[in-house]
């Protein structure tokens, strides 16, 4: 990976954005994104789209979504500590003993999330963490400390935690799902400018918000755009580490290329277009079946407008949803260099319809 690239990577996964708080990190998304479209838009949500050929009729959507899970200030006791919900999936097994950022307008504040130790605890204590038990010390005494600090309900929290790579080939921290995805689109970008690449269509570069919360971010958009095609890009599970059920969840492997999904909401034609690209321009890849929804933004476009061609190609992704999510660095080369293969080999105006 290039130094720039990666640089911009780490410094994009180290900001925090949780979901419906994800300006911080769109900032820094654009700033790396400039030299490489014509133009860009920010909507009242907060979804960024970089665009290339804006005055091109047929419309072209590459996307990722840029918020992370978080917490949320629920209530704050006598006592100083503080009880908290959930903004998107956040786990409250692996929260005890994580530090965290409380962010407020004064800055940001420390704190842990407290537990009791193991030989202190009553039986009927001795139980996995639960939202109504964990809880999060500051270091202050009173509630008025902790008001003072600045934090009050609805004060958003993240997990301090940041980028590191592991063994060469893996890259490892929290908010993977899904910045790295806005990373993979942005790549794709650059290699278009600096191969001088003239596409015949318009290009929209998406990074939505709130997807972790229902895939608000990319509803909103698709029906401002109104494209023609949708590219999306997630994360999905790596199964190869212990605990999972093949059976159940699919043989998906990190370093084994990006997985393109066959399912409803995955247009057929796009799908099989996908899967030439990957084979003609010798990508490895793997395949993965969705039931009813593929729970990604895909959905969002697919079913907006009059009926989006829309497809999904995913990064394997181990120990979704914590502070240690791990990709294989090749993979996210691959995700960027299917979507690019799949771009420039695609007419203006194609008509994906199963029959006219």
């Amino acid at each position: 990976m290039r130094q720039e690239s990666f640089e911009f990577l780490e410094k994009y996964l180290n900001t925090a954005a949780p979901t419906g708080f994800e300006a911080e990190g769109q900032k820094v998304w654009l700033e790396y994104m400039k030299p490489y479209i014509d133009e860009y838009f920010v909507d009242t949500y907060g979804t960024v789209v970089g665009v290339i050929n804006p005055q091109a009729e047929y419309k072209v959507v590459i996307e990722a979504h840029a918020d992370e899970i978080s917490w949320f200030v629920n209530y704050i006791t006598d006592q100083g500590y503080i009880y908290v919900r959930r903004n998107g999936g956040s786990d409250a097994l692996i929260a005890p003993s994580k530090k965290v950022n409380i962010h407020t307008r004064k800055g940001v504040v420390k704190a842990v999330f407290g537990w009791p130790a193991i030989h202190v605890r009553k039986v009927e204590q001795d139980k996995a963490p639960a939202m109504e038990t964990i809880f999060l010390d500051c270091g202050a005494n009173t509630r008025e400390e902790v008001e003072n600090l600045g934090i009050h309900v609805g004060s958003v929290i993240t997990f301090d935690d940041e980028v590191m790579v592991m063994n060469e080939k893996y890259l490892v921290g929290r908010a993977l799902d899904n910045r790295v995805g806005g990373f993979m689109i942005a790549e794709v970008a650059r290699m278009l400018k600096e191969n001088k690449k003239q596409l015949p269509f318009g290009l929209y570069i998406v990074n939505a918000v709130q997807e972790e919360i229902g895939l608000r971010g990319a509803e909103m958009i698709a029906h401002r755009i109104k494209p023609d095609v949708a590219l999306i890009t997630d994360v999905t599970h790596d199964t190869q580490s212990p605990m999972y059920e093949k059976k159940v969840s699919g043989d998906i492997y990190c370093g084994k290329g990006p997985v393109i999904t066959y399912g409803p909401a995955v247009q057929n034609n796009l799908r099989d277009m996908l899967i030439e690209v990957a084979q003609k321009s010798e990508t490895p890849f793997q395949r993965a079946s969705a039931s009813r929804s593929t729970g990604t933004d895909t959905d969002a476009f697919a079913y907006s407008n009059e009926g989006v061609a829309s497809a999904l190609v995913s990064l394997p992704l181990k120990y979704m949803h914590t502070t240690v999510e791990t990709v294989h660095l090749d993979d996210v080369e691959n995700v960027s260099k299917l979507m690019y293969e799949f771009l420039i080999q695609l007419p203006a105006g194609h008509d994906f319809r199963y029959f006219k």
